[in-house]
């Protein structure tokens, strides 16, 4: 097949530190080239890929430092780009959320939505306007915001489990991990009066962008005093891993329905058991009592006594739930999956032909 793979712009593919969406957008578009595609990645210039690049911007565009109407632009000059040339491809593959559903209306060539974010007010508006296109959902939990849109199948995010050291034991002394955004509705706040309530370190990882600075300096800064609570800020994917391996187990205590989590899979894989909220995703991806716990919203109680039991988690289980669940080959066998299924006709459509193909029979037929 020859396939195109729109990328967001805000971070080169893979990404050198945050970026969910570039790193499974990577992996999903090289493996698609080791199994015999012809694939053209629209990405930054800087980016890796065993694909065709066809750069967007010469960097991720949140090292640029410029603003949303700017970043705009760039994404707008893009997708015109792909969609210009609509015709070279079988099919279109979009990470860039409601941004491509204009462009493909306009174009018969078969597209896919990967939705990877949630759906803010706005936007949703935006994807009720288009319901019949193609989307893919990361959890089952994601299709319950917006039902009514034409969900062709639900494909779980994978790690590249070679990247990843399991570690049968924490590090000692032992710490508590937060990775992740640093905003209110990832919980920071949340895991460091876990932290103080259990008297165990937090260890905090992550980037703090322009739009949640005020929250940083006032909600989580106040308590930096790298003894009890640490702040790493934004780590390298290498870093990522040890840091992830190395701790007692990963906070997670959300407010908002998560679609996925990459965060969670990449502790477990090392080994590392998360405490996480009952919000989104995290029921399909942890398994409470086996891999983590399963705690309330804001239930900072319930997550302080999960602490206390996790002599309960066998690490090898965190492992290994990753690994019979969300490898890379099993994201790429779903999305090649739903790719056939868009390209095979439907029974509509091939009775259809059959029924041109009889016409023009009988028009040629010499008896007429």
């Amino acid at each position: 097949m020859k396939i195109a793979q729109i990328a967001p712009l805000q971070e080169s593919v893979p990404p050198l530190g945050y970026g969910g969406i570039e790193l499974v957008v990577s992996l999903l578009t090289d493996e698609l080239v080791r199994r015999g595609h012809d694939v053209t990645l629209f990405a930054t210039e800087d980016s890796q890929t065993l694909a065709t690049l066809a750069p967007g911007a010469e960097t991720g565009l949140r090292r640029l430092n410029l603003s949303p109407e700017e970043c705009m632009v760039y994404l707008e000059m893009e997708l015109s780009r792909v969609f210009q040339r609509a015709d070279d491809f079988d099919i279109i593959h979009s990470h860039v959320g409601q941004d491509a559903l204009p462009f493909v209306e306009l174009i018969t060539t078969p597209t896919v939505h990967t939705i990877h974010g949630y759906f803010p007010q706005l936007s949703q508006k935006m994807f009720r306007q288009h319901p019949r296109q193609n989307y893919i959902s990361i959890s089952q939990a994601q299709q319950k915001d917006i039902p009514e849109l034409n969900y062709v199948g639900t494909v779980y995010n994978a790690i590249d489990i070679a990247q990843y050291t399991f570690h049968p034991e924490p590090n000692d002394p032992p710490y508590l991990a937060f990775l992740g955004r640093i905003s209110k509705c990832k919980g920071p706040h949340i895991a460091i009066e876990i932290a103080k309530r259990v008297g165990i370190p937090l260890k905090i990882a992550g980037k703090v962008d322009r739009f949640n600075e005020d929250f940083f300096h006032t909600t989580i800064e106040p308590f930096i005093d790298n003894e009890q609570i640490i702040f790493i800020g934004e780590l390298t994917r290498k870093d990522k891993h040890q840091f992830l391996g190395g701790a007692l187990a990963t906070l997670f205590p959300i407010s908002w329905n998560e679609p996925f989590g990459l965060v969670m899979i990449e502790s477990m894989v090392c080994g590392t058991p998360v405490i996480a909220s009952i919000r989104g995703s995290t029921p399909e991806i942890i398994i409470d009592g086996k891999t983590g716990f399963l705690c309330d919203e804001n239930d900072i109680q319930g997550m302080s006594v999960a602490v206390s039991r996790l002599d309960e988690i066998n690490r090898a289980d965190c492992h290994h739930h990753v690994t019979e669940n969300f490898t890379v080959q099993q994201m790429v066998d779903g999305y090649e999956r739903i790719y056939e299924q868009l390209l095979r006709p439907s029974s509509s459509q091939k009775a259809t032909v059959m029924a041109l193909m009889s016409r023009a029979v009988n028009d040629l037929s010499p008896h007429r």
